[in-house]
């Protein structure tokens, strides 16, 4: 049975960090897309960040470029988001998801991840930004 296990979550300041930890048991990460979505009260889930398969290349929405870098370690089948200069405004439960391509689509001049592209999800890890 493929799972997704977020861990890392918490309470921290603003302009705190956090790295959150993605592990994945029941299949193998390396043949997917990964991807670290957020949703916070009242909103829609949305996609924070992803990484690809065959070159591990990497997508970031606009508001945590330069904040956050997504990264995989396929020996410990796991995936990680560090998260450094948070907001209050990154307040959310945090989502990781895999899927067997790419999720990131284009649409009306901006770029974002598509959640109906992913197979797999986490069942969450709650990030608080406060002081």
């Amino acid at each position: 049975q493929p799972q997704l296990v977020e861990f890392g979550g918490g309470l921290v300041q603003p302009g705190g960090s956090l790295k959150l930890s993605c592990a994945a048991s029941g299949f193998t990460l390396d043949y997917y897309a990964i991807g670290w979505f957020r949703q916070a009260p009242g909103k829609e889930r949305e996609g924070v960040s992803c990484i690809m398969t065959s070159d591990s290349s990497t997508w970031y929405e606009d508001s945590v470029k330069g904040r956050f870098t997504i990264s995989r370690d396929d020996a410990k089948n796991t995936v990680y988001l560090q998260m450094n200069s948070l907001r209050p405004e990154d307040t959310a439960v945090y989502y990781c998801a895999a899927g067997p391509e790419s999720p990131v689509r284009y649409y009306n001049g901006k770029y974002y991840l598509e959640v109906g592209a992913m197979d797999w999800w986490g069942k969450g890890t709650l990030v608080t930004v406060s002081s």
